[in-house]
């Protein structure tokens, strides 16, 4: 059911030009929810997200975390250090949409055996469908 005050809201996600879609997509895209998720943990260290988050680039993870900075959902502490130290922590919006997505990581795996089991059974169901050659 939909609120009167989320009936109010200025964006729409579901609109082509709405700025929320961006935001949406760094947050529910591989890298960004994974990152989202390790840095819901505590504070990391580039290379120590990257090994937390495995199989992520060097790339791709530096792609990432300049989108969530941006985005205010992840800070950013350069310490004058020699040599420099970058730490990078959730902000408290960063935090709250972790909490959100860590819910649905949870639901996923907690029902990855019905997944599987779902697979399977599309699986053989479409291999009954091929002919055979």
């Amino acid at each position: 059911m939909v609120t009167a005050s989320e009936q109010d809201l200025p964006y729409d996600v579901f609109s082509r030009a709405c700025p929320s879609r961006a935001t949406l997509e760094h947050v529910t895209g591989r890298w960004g929810s994974l990152t989202l998720g390790a840095l819901y943990e505590g504070t990391f260290r580039f290379n120590e997200l990257r090994r937390r988050v495995d199989g992520v680039s060097e790339k791709m993870l530096s792609q990432t975390l300049h989108a969530l900075e941006r985005d205010g959902l992840v800070h950013r502490e350069a310490q004058p250090t020699n040599p420099p130290r970058v730490d990078y922590e959730l902000t408290p919006l960063g935090r709250e949409v972790a909490e959100r997505l860590l819910a649905l990581i949870r639901c996923v795996e907690g029902r990855m055996d019905d997944v599987l089991g779902a697979r399977h059974r599309y699986d053989e169901a479409r291999a009954e469908e091929s002919p055979s050659r």
